[in-house]
Protein backbone atom coordinates (compact mmCIF):
# COMPACT_ATOMS: atom_id res chain seq x y z
CA UNK A 1 0.00 0.00 0.00
CA UNK A 2 1.38 3.15 -1.18
CA UNK A 3 -0.35 6.60 1.19
CA UNK A 4 -0.08 10.01 -0.28
CA UNK A 5 -1.75 13.28 0.91
CA UNK A 6 -1.58 15.08 -1.61
CA UNK A 7 -1.81 13.86 -5.40
CA UNK A 8 -0.66 15.67 -8.60
CA UNK A 9 -2.86 14.94 -11.65
CA UNK A 10 -2.97 11.41 -10.62
CA UNK A 11 -4.61 8.40 -13.06
CA UNK A 12 -5.70 5.66 -11.66
CA UNK A 13 -7.41 2.54 -14.03
CA UNK A 14 -9.56 1.94 -11.20
CA UNK A 15 -10.26 4.92 -8.57
CA UNK A 16 -12.45 3.83 -5.71
CA UNK A 17 -14.17 6.73 -3.61
CA UNK A 18 -14.50 5.35 -0.41
CA UNK A 19 -12.73 3.43 2.22
CA UNK A 20 -15.77 1.68 4.38
CA UNK A 21 -16.59 -2.47 3.91
CA UNK A 22 -17.42 -1.82 0.49
CA UNK A 23 -14.32 0.62 -0.73
CA UNK A 24 -11.93 -1.71 0.51
CA UNK A 25 -13.96 -5.10 -0.62
CA UNK A 26 -14.09 -3.68 -4.16
CA UNK A 27 -10.26 -2.34 -3.76
CA UNK A 28 -9.16 -5.44 -2.60
CA UNK A 29 -10.59 -7.70 -5.02
CA UNK A 30 -9.47 -5.34 -7.94
CA UNK A 31 -5.84 -4.66 -6.76
CA UNK A 32 -5.78 -8.43 -6.94
CA UNK A 33 -6.38 -8.46 -10.57
CA UNK A 34 -4.85 -5.57 -11.94
CA UNK A 35 -1.03 -4.28 -12.43
CA UNK A 36 0.42 -2.83 -9.20
CA UNK A 37 -0.49 1.08 -9.01
CA UNK A 38 -3.85 0.54 -10.90
CA UNK A 39 -6.14 0.89 -8.26
CA UNK A 40 -6.41 4.17 -6.10
CA UNK A 41 -8.74 4.40 -2.55
CA UNK A 42 -9.83 7.98 -1.79
CA UNK A 43 -10.35 7.84 1.85
CA UNK A 44 -10.19 10.69 4.64
CA UNK A 45 -10.69 8.94 8.03
CA UNK A 46 -8.13 7.30 9.61
CA UNK A 47 -9.85 5.35 12.06
CA UNK A 48 -12.03 2.20 10.09
CA UNK A 49 -14.45 0.50 12.48
CA UNK A 50 -16.75 -2.90 12.52
CA UNK A 51 -20.12 -0.50 12.39
CA UNK A 52 -22.43 -3.56 12.73
CA UNK A 53 -20.53 -4.05 16.01
CA UNK A 54 -21.89 -1.05 17.48
CA UNK A 55 -24.70 -2.31 18.66
CA UNK A 56 -23.07 -4.60 21.26
CA UNK A 57 -20.81 -2.11 22.31
CA UNK A 58 -24.14 -0.07 23.79
CA UNK A 59 -25.16 -3.39 25.30
CA UNK A 60 -21.71 -3.31 26.86
CA UNK A 61 -21.31 -7.03 24.95
CA UNK A 62 -18.18 -5.85 22.85
CA UNK A 63 -15.70 -2.99 23.35
CA UNK A 64 -15.47 0.28 21.12
CA UNK A 65 -11.57 -0.73 20.45
CA UNK A 66 -12.19 -4.31 19.23
CA UNK A 67 -14.48 -2.65 16.75
CA UNK A 68 -11.65 -0.57 15.20
CA UNK A 69 -8.24 -1.10 13.46
CA UNK A 70 -6.42 1.72 11.29
CA UNK A 71 -7.20 2.44 7.92
CA UNK A 72 -3.63 2.54 6.69
CA UNK A 73 -3.59 -1.45 8.06
CA UNK A 74 -6.58 -2.57 6.04
CA UNK A 75 -5.91 -0.95 2.58
CA UNK A 76 -4.77 -3.11 -0.29
CA UNK A 77 -0.70 -3.59 -0.93
CA UNK A 78 -0.92 -3.16 -4.83
CA UNK A 79 -3.90 -0.10 -3.82
CA UNK A 80 -2.74 3.67 -3.31
CA UNK A 81 -4.40 5.38 -0.39
CA UNK A 82 -5.55 9.10 -0.83
CA UNK A 83 -6.01 10.86 2.57
CA UNK A 84 -8.46 13.08 1.61
CA UNK A 85 -12.20 13.60 0.78
CA UNK A 86 -13.92 14.22 -3.21
CA UNK A 87 -15.05 17.82 -2.98
CA UNK A 88 -17.00 17.17 -6.60
CA UNK A 89 -17.29 14.29 -9.37
CA UNK A 90 -16.91 15.29 -13.15
CA UNK A 91 -18.02 12.43 -14.56
CA UNK A 92 -17.51 13.51 -18.11
CA UNK A 93 -14.16 14.16 -17.67
CA UNK A 94 -13.63 11.40 -15.74
CA UNK A 95 -12.04 12.95 -12.58
CA UNK A 96 -12.96 14.10 -9.13
CA UNK A 97 -11.52 17.28 -7.41
CA UNK A 98 -10.07 16.67 -4.04
CA UNK A 99 -10.74 19.08 -0.69
CA UNK A 100 -7.73 21.21 -1.82
CA UNK A 101 -8.48 21.77 -5.37
CA UNK A 102 -6.37 18.71 -6.82
CA UNK A 103 -7.86 16.72 -9.58
CA UNK A 104 -7.77 12.61 -10.35
CA UNK A 105 -8.37 11.06 -12.92
CA UNK A 106 -9.56 7.30 -14.06
CA UNK A 107 -10.66 5.35 -16.59
CA UNK A 108 -13.17 3.36 -14.43
CA UNK A 109 -14.72 4.42 -11.05
CA UNK A 110 -16.77 2.50 -8.11
CA UNK A 111 -18.10 4.95 -5.32
CA UNK A 112 -18.72 3.44 -2.02
CA UNK A 113 -18.89 6.20 0.09
CA UNK A 114 -21.69 5.08 2.53
CA UNK A 115 -24.35 6.99 4.00
CA UNK A 116 -24.12 10.00 6.10
CA UNK A 117 -25.72 10.42 9.84
CA UNK A 118 -27.96 13.70 9.83
CA UNK A 119 -28.56 14.33 13.18
CA UNK A 120 -28.64 18.10 11.94
CA UNK A 121 -32.30 17.46 10.64
CA UNK A 122 -33.81 17.04 13.94
CA UNK A 123 -33.13 20.20 16.42
CA UNK A 124 -31.48 20.47 19.22
CA UNK A 125 -30.56 16.64 18.69
CA UNK A 126 -26.36 17.54 18.38
CA UNK A 127 -26.77 19.58 21.39
CA UNK A 128 -28.84 16.98 22.83
CA UNK A 129 -26.13 14.28 22.41
CA UNK A 130 -23.66 16.17 24.76
CA UNK A 131 -25.91 15.91 27.60
CA UNK A 132 -27.43 13.18 30.37
CA UNK A 133 -29.69 10.66 28.84
CA UNK A 134 -29.10 11.39 25.14
CA UNK A 135 -27.55 8.28 23.51
CA UNK A 136 -27.12 6.94 19.94
CA UNK A 137 -25.59 3.26 18.91
CA UNK A 138 -24.59 5.01 15.09
CA UNK A 139 -21.77 6.88 16.21
CA UNK A 140 -18.22 6.17 17.58
CA UNK A 141 -18.65 9.49 19.81
CA UNK A 142 -21.69 8.37 21.33
CA UNK A 143 -21.79 4.61 21.36
CA UNK A 144 -20.32 4.26 24.73
CA UNK A 145 -22.72 6.46 26.51
CA UNK A 146 -25.35 4.20 25.57
CA UNK A 147 -24.14 1.85 28.01
CA UNK A 148 -23.36 4.06 30.52
CA UNK A 149 -26.90 5.51 30.11
CA UNK A 150 -28.62 1.92 30.32
CA UNK A 151 -26.37 0.99 33.30
CA UNK A 152 -27.62 4.54 35.53
CA UNK A 153 -31.10 4.43 34.60
CA UNK A 154 -33.55 5.30 37.44
CA UNK A 155 -36.24 5.32 36.32
CA UNK A 156 -39.07 7.63 33.62
CA UNK A 157 -39.42 7.03 29.51
CA UNK A 158 -36.87 5.13 27.70
CA UNK A 159 -37.36 6.37 24.38
CA UNK A 160 -36.04 4.68 21.15
CA UNK A 161 -36.32 6.41 18.11
CA UNK A 162 -36.86 5.25 14.21
CA UNK A 163 -36.18 8.32 11.02
CA UNK A 164 -38.20 8.94 8.37
CA UNK A 165 -35.63 8.88 5.85
CA UNK A 166 -33.20 6.18 4.60
CA UNK A 167 -31.09 4.56 7.51
CA UNK A 168 -28.18 2.30 7.72
CA UNK A 169 -28.84 -0.96 9.76
CA UNK A 170 -33.14 -0.12 10.38
CA UNK A 171 -32.73 -3.17 12.91
CA UNK A 172 -30.46 -1.07 15.03
CA UNK A 173 -32.72 1.50 16.56
CA UNK A 174 -35.27 -1.75 18.14
CA UNK A 175 -31.61 -3.72 19.29
CA UNK A 176 -30.88 -0.84 21.07
CA UNK A 177 -34.56 -1.11 22.86
CA UNK A 178 -34.02 -4.64 23.28
CA UNK A 179 -30.64 -5.21 24.54
CA UNK A 180 -31.95 -1.74 27.24
CA UNK A 181 -34.54 -3.80 28.50
CA UNK A 182 -32.13 -6.79 29.54
CA UNK A 183 -29.33 -4.52 31.24
CA UNK A 184 -32.87 -2.93 33.30
CA UNK A 185 -34.15 -6.11 33.94
CA UNK A 186 -30.54 -7.20 35.18
CA UNK A 187 -30.23 -4.45 37.26
CA UNK A 188 -33.72 -5.10 38.73
CA UNK A 189 -35.30 -1.48 37.45
CA UNK A 190 -37.27 -2.81 34.73
CA UNK A 191 -40.61 -1.85 36.62
CA UNK A 192 -39.43 1.67 36.80
CA UNK A 193 -39.11 2.13 32.90
CA UNK A 194 -41.91 2.57 30.55
CA UNK A 195 -39.95 1.55 27.29
CA UNK A 196 -40.74 3.36 23.94
CA UNK A 197 -40.16 2.42 20.66
CA UNK A 198 -41.21 5.00 18.11
CA UNK A 199 -41.24 4.54 14.77
CA UNK A 200 -41.71 6.45 11.07
CA UNK A 201 -42.78 3.12 10.12
CA UNK A 202 -46.43 1.52 9.86
CA UNK A 203 -45.42 -1.79 11.64
CA UNK A 204 -42.68 -2.89 13.74
CA UNK A 205 -40.44 -4.64 10.66
CA UNK A 206 -40.79 -4.66 7.28
CA UNK A 207 -40.33 -8.01 6.18
CA UNK A 208 -43.05 -10.30 7.10
CA UNK A 209 -41.09 -13.44 7.98
CA UNK A 210 -39.97 -11.78 11.12
CA UNK A 211 -42.61 -9.40 12.16
CA UNK A 212 -44.26 -12.19 14.36
CA UNK A 213 -41.92 -12.76 16.04
CA UNK A 214 -40.46 -9.12 16.69
CA UNK A 215 -43.87 -8.64 17.51
CA UNK A 216 -43.97 -10.98 19.96
CA UNK A 217 -40.88 -10.02 21.71
CA UNK A 218 -42.01 -6.66 22.21
CA UNK A 219 -45.37 -7.58 23.91
CA UNK A 220 -43.62 -9.99 26.06
CA UNK A 221 -41.02 -7.44 27.08
CA UNK A 222 -43.43 -4.56 27.56
CA UNK A 223 -42.07 -2.06 24.96
CA UNK A 224 -44.89 0.39 24.13
CA UNK A 225 -44.71 0.67 19.87
CA UNK A 226 -45.95 4.26 18.69
CA UNK A 227 -46.17 3.73 14.74
CA UNK A 228 -45.72 6.81 12.34
CA UNK A 229 -43.80 8.84 14.86
CA UNK A 230 -40.94 10.78 13.70
CA UNK A 231 -38.67 12.60 16.12
CA UNK A 232 -38.11 16.31 14.67
CA UNK A 233 -37.28 18.22 17.96
CA UNK A 234 -34.70 17.12 21.09
CA UNK A 235 -35.16 20.11 24.19
CA UNK A 236 -32.60 18.36 26.27
CA UNK A 237 -32.84 21.27 28.91
CA UNK A 238 -36.85 20.13 29.71
CA UNK A 239 -35.73 16.59 28.63
CA UNK A 240 -38.54 16.53 25.64
CA UNK A 241 -38.30 15.14 22.42
CA UNK A 242 -41.01 15.95 20.24
CA UNK A 243 -42.55 13.75 17.60
CA UNK A 244 -45.07 14.82 14.55
CA UNK A 245 -47.46 12.21 13.31
CA UNK A 246 -46.94 10.98 9.95
CA UNK A 247 -50.18 9.39 7.54
CA UNK A 248 -50.14 6.09 5.96
CA UNK A 249 -47.83 7.74 2.90
CA UNK A 250 -44.93 8.99 5.83
CA UNK A 251 -45.98 12.54 4.97
CA UNK A 252 -46.26 14.77 8.33
CA UNK A 253 -50.29 15.35 9.45
CA UNK A 254 -49.24 18.82 10.95
CA UNK A 255 -50.01 17.02 13.86
CA UNK A 256 -47.03 16.32 17.18
CA UNK A 257 -46.38 15.06 20.76
CA UNK A 258 -44.26 15.76 22.88
CA UNK A 259 -42.87 12.50 25.30
CA UNK A 260 -41.03 13.70 28.04
CA UNK A 261 -37.45 10.96 28.29
CA UNK A 262 -34.97 9.82 31.05
CA UNK A 263 -33.75 8.17 28.14
CA UNK A 264 -33.56 8.59 24.61
CA UNK A 265 -31.88 7.13 22.03
CA UNK A 266 -31.82 8.79 18.37
CA UNK A 267 -32.31 6.59 15.39
CA UNK A 268 -30.51 9.25 13.00
CA UNK A 269 -31.83 10.31 9.95
CA UNK A 270 -29.47 9.58 6.93
CA UNK A 271 -28.74 10.89 3.43
CA UNK A 272 -25.95 9.93 0.75
CA UNK A 273 -23.39 12.10 1.68
CA UNK A 274 -22.83 15.66 -0.08
CA UNK A 275 -20.61 15.60 -2.68
CA UNK A 276 -22.58 12.50 -4.03
CA UNK A 277 -25.99 14.56 -3.69
CA UNK A 278 -24.68 17.22 -5.64
CA UNK A 279 -23.09 15.54 -8.65
CA UNK A 280 -24.61 14.18 -11.57
CA UNK A 281 -24.81 10.83 -10.52
CA UNK A 282 -27.45 11.18 -8.04
CA UNK A 283 -31.01 10.72 -8.21
CA UNK A 284 -34.05 13.07 -6.73
CA UNK A 285 -33.21 11.40 -3.17
CA UNK A 286 -29.44 12.33 -3.58
CA UNK A 287 -28.41 8.30 -3.56
CA UNK A 288 -26.24 7.29 -6.55
CA UNK A 289 -28.57 6.26 -9.50
CA UNK A 290 -27.55 2.40 -10.71
CA UNK A 291 -29.32 -0.21 -11.90
CA UNK A 292 -30.84 -2.24 -9.67
CA UNK A 293 -29.43 -5.24 -11.38
CA UNK A 294 -25.91 -5.04 -12.15
CA UNK A 295 -25.17 -1.33 -9.81
CA UNK A 296 -23.87 -0.06 -12.76
CA UNK A 297 -24.23 3.94 -13.33
CA UNK A 298 -27.59 5.09 -15.35
CA UNK A 299 -25.90 7.34 -16.99
CA UNK A 300 -22.26 6.58 -16.76
CA UNK A 301 -21.42 3.19 -17.72
CA UNK A 302 -17.94 3.12 -16.52
CA UNK A 303 -18.93 3.84 -13.12
CA UNK A 304 -20.36 1.34 -10.61
CA UNK A 305 -22.08 1.62 -6.77
CA UNK A 306 -21.20 -0.30 -3.98
CA UNK A 307 -22.90 -0.04 -0.66
CA UNK A 308 -25.25 2.39 1.44
CA UNK A 309 -24.91 5.03 -1.28
CA UNK A 310 -27.05 3.20 -3.92
CA UNK A 311 -30.82 3.96 -4.41
CA UNK A 312 -31.17 0.14 -4.30
CA UNK A 313 -33.85 -1.38 -2.66
CA UNK A 314 -32.37 -3.34 -0.56
CA UNK A 315 -31.82 -2.90 3.22
CA UNK A 316 -28.60 -0.68 4.14
CA UNK A 317 -26.29 -3.54 5.60
CA UNK A 318 -22.67 -4.78 5.63
CA UNK A 319 -24.26 -7.88 4.55
CA UNK A 320 -25.56 -6.45 2.03
CA UNK A 321 -22.15 -5.30 0.82
CA UNK A 322 -20.82 -8.66 0.46
CA UNK A 323 -23.57 -9.79 -2.62
CA UNK A 324 -22.77 -6.23 -4.25
CA UNK A 325 -19.09 -7.14 -4.30
CA UNK A 326 -19.98 -10.23 -5.90
CA UNK A 327 -21.92 -8.25 -8.55
CA UNK A 328 -19.79 -5.90 -9.10
CA UNK A 329 -16.61 -8.08 -9.56
CA UNK A 330 -17.92 -10.11 -12.30
CA UNK A 331 -19.77 -6.67 -14.21
CA UNK A 332 -16.91 -4.41 -13.84
CA UNK A 333 -14.82 -6.74 -15.30
CA UNK A 334 -16.92 -7.48 -18.00
CA UNK A 335 -17.16 -3.86 -18.67
CA UNK A 336 -13.55 -3.54 -18.53
CA UNK A 337 -12.75 -6.33 -21.52
CA UNK A 338 -15.50 -4.29 -23.29
CA UNK A 339 -18.24 -6.60 -23.02
CA UNK A 340 -22.11 -5.95 -21.57
CA UNK A 341 -22.46 -6.68 -17.70
CA UNK A 342 -24.59 -9.98 -17.11
CA UNK A 343 -24.47 -10.73 -13.14
CA UNK A 344 -27.56 -9.26 -11.55
CA UNK A 345 -27.20 -8.47 -7.63
CA UNK A 346 -30.15 -10.75 -5.89
CA UNK A 347 -31.17 -8.01 -3.60
CA UNK A 348 -29.98 -9.48 -0.27
CA UNK A 349 -29.47 -8.50 3.08
CA UNK A 350 -29.34 -9.26 6.81
CA UNK A 351 -29.74 -8.20 9.63
CA UNK A 352 -29.17 -10.22 12.86
CA UNK A 353 -31.52 -8.72 15.53
CA UNK A 354 -30.04 -8.69 18.74
CA UNK A 355 -33.64 -9.45 21.08
CA UNK A 356 -31.38 -9.48 24.60
CA UNK A 357 -27.99 -9.63 25.76
CA UNK A 358 -27.62 -13.51 24.86
CA UNK A 359 -30.45 -14.57 21.36
CA UNK A 360 -30.70 -13.12 18.01
CA UNK A 361 -33.14 -13.04 15.07
CA UNK A 362 -30.93 -14.06 12.42
CA UNK A 363 -33.27 -11.93 9.68
CA UNK A 364 -31.92 -12.43 5.91
CA UNK A 365 -33.82 -11.22 3.37
CA UNK A 366 -34.77 -9.21 0.26
CA UNK A 367 -37.70 -7.61 -0.93
CA UNK A 368 -39.43 -10.03 -1.77
CA UNK A 369 -39.16 -11.95 1.49
CA UNK A 370 -36.97 -14.31 3.75
CA UNK A 371 -33.36 -15.40 2.44
CA UNK A 372 -32.43 -17.34 4.99
CA UNK A 373 -29.17 -19.19 4.74
CA UNK A 374 -29.04 -22.18 7.65
CA UNK A 375 -31.77 -24.96 7.54
CA UNK A 376 -33.24 -23.70 11.13
CA UNK A 377 -35.79 -21.52 11.70
CA UNK A 378 -33.99 -18.10 11.95
CA UNK A 379 -37.12 -15.96 12.52
CA UNK A 380 -37.07 -17.49 16.46
CA UNK A 381 -34.25 -15.97 19.07
CA UNK A 382 -31.47 -18.10 19.44
CA UNK A 383 -28.64 -18.24 21.49
CA UNK A 384 -25.97 -19.48 18.57
CA UNK A 385 -27.18 -16.81 16.41
CA UNK A 386 -26.15 -14.66 18.86
CA UNK A 387 -22.73 -16.16 18.91
CA UNK A 388 -22.25 -15.78 15.13
CA UNK A 389 -23.70 -12.11 15.62
CA UNK A 390 -20.96 -11.56 18.44
CA UNK A 391 -17.71 -14.03 17.48
CA UNK A 392 -18.45 -15.03 13.50
CA UNK A 393 -19.35 -11.90 11.86
CA UNK A 394 -17.10 -9.81 12.94
CA UNK A 395 -13.89 -12.28 12.13
CA UNK A 396 -15.53 -12.72 8.43
CA UNK A 397 -15.97 -8.78 8.24
CA UNK A 398 -11.70 -8.25 8.94
CA UNK A 399 -10.42 -11.50 7.32
CA UNK A 400 -13.41 -12.23 4.72
CA UNK A 401 -15.51 -8.93 3.48
CA UNK A 402 -12.73 -5.92 3.09
CA UNK A 403 -10.20 -8.21 2.32
CA UNK A 404 -12.44 -9.06 -1.05
CA UNK A 405 -13.01 -12.94 -0.81
CA UNK A 406 -16.52 -13.12 0.96
CA UNK A 407 -19.09 -12.69 -1.31
CA UNK A 408 -21.93 -13.32 1.01
CA UNK A 409 -23.80 -17.30 1.26
CA UNK A 410 -25.83 -17.66 -1.47
CA UNK A 411 -23.86 -20.55 -1.99
CA UNK A 412 -24.19 -22.28 1.22
CA UNK A 413 -27.93 -21.19 1.36
CA UNK A 414 -28.07 -23.65 -1.65
CA UNK A 415 -26.82 -26.52 -0.23
CA UNK A 416 -29.11 -25.67 2.95
CA UNK A 417 -32.29 -25.71 0.77
CA UNK A 418 -30.78 -29.68 -0.38
CA UNK A 419 -30.81 -30.78 3.01
CA UNK A 420 -34.20 -28.86 4.10
CA UNK A 421 -35.45 -30.70 0.66
CA UNK A 422 -34.37 -34.29 2.26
Amino acid sequence: MRTSKVVHAKHFKLLVVGGGAGGLGAASKFARKLPRDSVGIIEPREDHYYQPGFTLVGGGLMTLEANRRRQEDLIPKNATWIRDKVETFEPVKNLVKLRDGEEISYDYMVIAMGIQLRFDMIKGAKEALKTPGVCSNYSPFYVEKHYREAMNFKGGNAVFTFPNTPIKCAGAPQKACYITDSILRQRGVRDKAHMIYATSLKRLFGIESYLKSLEKVAKEKDIDVRTRRNLIEVDSENKMATFEFLDDDAKPTGKTERVEYSLLHIGPPCSAPEALRKSPFADKSGFMDVDVASLQSKKFPNVFGVGDCMNTPNAKTAAAVSSHLKTIEQNLTQVMQGKQPCMEYDGYASCPLVVSTNRVILAEFNSKGAMETTPFDQSKPTYWAYLMKRYFMPALYWNGLIKGYWNGPATIRNCSRLVKSK
